[in-house]
Formats: C-alpha cells, structure tokens, sequence
C-alpha cells in the first residue's frame, strides 16, 4: 500500500502509535452504520476528524493507517483527503488552532489587521504555535462566512464581525479553557461575539 511521504514530525521514528480510544472508536462504528457497506469510505472526512481529535489535535500517519484500516480502504485515499484539507492537521498544533480569513472580504474588513495583532500578542507569526503549546496561528482561505467578516474559525466555531477587542476577549476565553477545541466539538448555543457553529 502506499505511504505518506516522511516528515521531520510524521517519520517511523519517535511517532507513537495511534488506536482509537473506545469512545472514540465506539462513535467511528455508529458513523459507519448511516451507509451501505460498500460505501463505508463516505464516512472519511468526520472519522478523520474523530482521529484528529483523539490525537492531540493532530493526524500522524498511524491515525491516518488506523482510519484506512477501520473503513477497509488503501492508506492513499485517506492521505490524499487529509492533505487537501486545511482543517485536518499533518504536524502537531496549538491545543487551540486560530484560522484567520484572509480573503478578499475579510481582508478588506481589516483581517490584515487582525492577524497581526494576534501575532504581537502571542509572539508568533501566522503558521507557527506558542512555545507553550496554548494557542497555532494561521491564515487561510474562505471560509464561507463572508457576511461576518471580518472571522476566525477555532474549533467547531465561528467567531465573526471581529474587531481587536473581540480578539482579545477570545484569546483569554481560550487561555482559561481546560480541554482542547476540535472540530468535533459540540456545539449546544451561540457564544459571544457573534459566534455560531461552523458548517
């Protein structure tokens, strides 16, 4: 079977193996059962977000393996998915991940701005994580939310018509938050600041 290619972080060496957690593995399987068998890989893209999340925040090659193995189906067509998608991990991350859009809309409400106040308040640039590990900055492209712009997507949601003070209230909100946010996460009412879940 193909591989993904080896990276300083998703190498044989040092990565530990990945199995689901039984939880976890518990919702794959239920995720499995809304399609025919033969049709199994049309859960990939929400069990390599249950992967992602059972994995620090990140899909390692063993995740990735794991997911081919649970659906049947070669490791390349779980590489090929995972790597086409901005919101899937391939390198550890921040326990909380801030995508900024910068597109046209967005930009030209003051996503520019935005990012680089977030970059002097933690001390990264765009695309790096803190030394503590807390917070992973990017930039990225639409996200759909145009008529809230200028946004950010953290986890599951969406924090929209942002302005710096609206940053820096998420920015602490996040500092105080125990658990990591995923993707996976559910989502029960809208938060402050303009905030709804993602699609």
């Amino acid at each position: 079977m193909d591989r993904h290619d080896a990276t300083p972080d998703n190498s044989n060496g040092g990565i530990t193996p990945f199995t689901f957690s039984g939880p976890a593995l518990a919702e794959c399987r239920e995720l499995m059962t809304h399609y025919p068998g033969e049709f199994s890989k049309s859960a990939l893209i929400p069990i390599l977000h249950i992967a992602q999340a059972d994995n620090d925040g990140w899909l390692s090659v063993p995740a990735m393996d794991a997911v081919a193995n649970l659906l049947g189906i070669q490791y390349i067509e779980v590489y090929e998915v995972a790597t086409f998608y901005s919101m899937f991990h391939l390198e550890p991350v921040g326990k909380h991940v801030l995508d900024v859009c910068e597109t046209a809309p967005c930009m030209l409400r003051g996503s520019d701005d935005l990012i680089e106040h977030i970059e002097k308040r933690l001390g990264i640039k765009a695309g790096q994580t803190t030394p503590d590990g807390m917070f992973t900055l990017r930039a990225v492209q639409c996200l759909g939310s145009c008529g809230g712009a200028p946004m950010l997507q953290c986890g599951a949601k969406y924090h929209e018509h942002l302005t710096i003070e609206k940053v820096d209230q998420l920015i602490e909100q996040l500092r105080g938050k125990e658990t990591r946010t995923n993707y996976t996460d559910h989502i029960d009412t809208p938060a402050e600041n303009g905030t709804t879940a993602s699609a």
